[in-house]
Formats: C-alpha cells, sequence, structure tokens
C-alpha cells in the first residue's frame, strides 16, 4: 500500500505511522506528505524521513473544491493508493472521494458518533463521560460520518485533567491507527453494499 498523508499540524500521527513501518510492522509505504499549513510541524518530520512533502496556503482554500483538485494531482504524481487523514483539519470533497472510493482514512478522537468537529477531547471532558476513545473511519461527504472500521475506548478518571485526556487519546491513536492501515494494506478491510465496514479474519 502506498499512503499518501494529509496533515495540518504537528504530525504525532505521521511520526506514529513512520515508525511502524520502519519497524517491520507496517507493510506500507508513504508516498507523499501534504499539509494544509506551510508551518506544520509534520513536515519537518517527513522531510527528516526523507518523504517528499507538499504544502498549500491558506489562500489556496479560497475555493475547497480547486485545492482539493491539486490534492489529487499530488497523490496521484506520487503513485498513491489511498489517502491516510492524520491531523488533518479540513474536510475532503468529491475530488479527492471520487479519485480514491473507500480509501481516504480518517481519524477521530472520540467515539463517534459522539463529540463529532475539531474539539472532540475538550467537548468529551466538558461533558462529564466516563468513557469516550479513538475513531477509525472512511471519510465521506458528510463530516465524521463516514463508515467505522475500528474504535477504541478510553476511561475518562475522575482525576484526570483535560490534558491527561488528551495524552491518553493520543496513546490510543498511536497505536490504532497503524494497525488499522496494516489490515488496509492486507486488503482485509471492506465497505458491505449497506455501508459497514466487514473486515476480514487472516
Amino acid at each position: 500500500m502506498r499512503m499518501g498523508v494529509l496533515i495540518s499540524g504537528s504530525g504525532t500521527n505521521l511520526q506514529a505511522i513512520i515508525d511502524t513501518i520502519n519497524d517491520g510492522a507496517l507493510d506500507a509505504t508513504i508516498g507523499i506528505v501534504i499539509s494544509s499549513r506551510p508551518d506544520a510541524y509534520g513536515l519537518v518530520r517527513a522531510q527528516e524521513a526523507g518523504i517528499p512533502t507538499y504544502a498549500l496556503s491558506k489562500d489556496a482554500y479560497a475555493n475547497p473544491l480547486e485545492a482539493d483538485a491539486l490534492i489529487v494531482e499530488k497523490l496521484q504524481e506520487a503513485e498513491c493508493s489511498h489517502v491516510v487523514m492524520a491531523g488533518y483539519m479540513r474536510m475532503v470533497n468529491k475530488p479527492i472521494l471520487q479519485a480514491f472510493p473507500h480509501a481516504v482514512i480518517n481519524i477521530h478522537p472520540a467515539l463517534l458518533p459522539a463529540f463529532t468537529g475539531a474539539h472532540a477531547i475538550e467537548d468529551a471532558y466538558k461533558s462529564g463521560v466516563k468513557v469516550t476513545g479513538v475513531t477509525i473511519h472512511f471519510a465521506n461527504e458528510l463530516y465524521d460520518k463516514g463508515p467505522i472500521i475500528a474504535q477504541q475506548a478510553v476511561e475518562v478518571s475522575q482525576n484526570d485533567s483535560l490534558e491527561d485526556l488528551e495524552t491518553k487519546i493520543h496513546a490510543v491513536e498511536h497505536r490504532l491507527y497503524p494497525k488499522v492501515l496494516q489490515l488496509v494494506a492486507e486488503n482485509r478491510v471492506h465497505v458491505a453494499s449497506n455501508g459497514v465496514v466487514m473486515i476480514d479474519d487472516k
């Protein structure tokens, strides 16, 4: 599997993916890392790993469809088969979704359908729930609504600060995302006709 990774920030999930590939536990390569922000530290992580990068400016997103068409061009030039969103804070639109059907994967720091949006960890923390977690799903045209591939719960302890919960969530993300990507690389993840994800036994 040859992935294009979309980022917007520090790139800790990107780093976890890079490390898992280097450890031999993820049978994949990263063809390009594309950032929605030129100052994202994830670009540095990619460059240090010898991975080609491309950054869009804020102005490039004035027309989201044109921005996504440019992203598709870069992904195709890098011969990517899958798109992995790793802290990418923009919604993907038809150009990307149509170019990579059932091959755009996103990670979300909550147990969807609960706590959608960009502030999921804080929203869960403030709500007082005792369990939240991490969801990995296929992206579609609806924000945080695509078919769910995997979820893992995270307990919210009574004495947890918001920062404690963020640390717990990120630790699960960094373990779970590479494992799910390996399932995808093994062609074991499929979306059934009813929209439910099926995972083949090994």
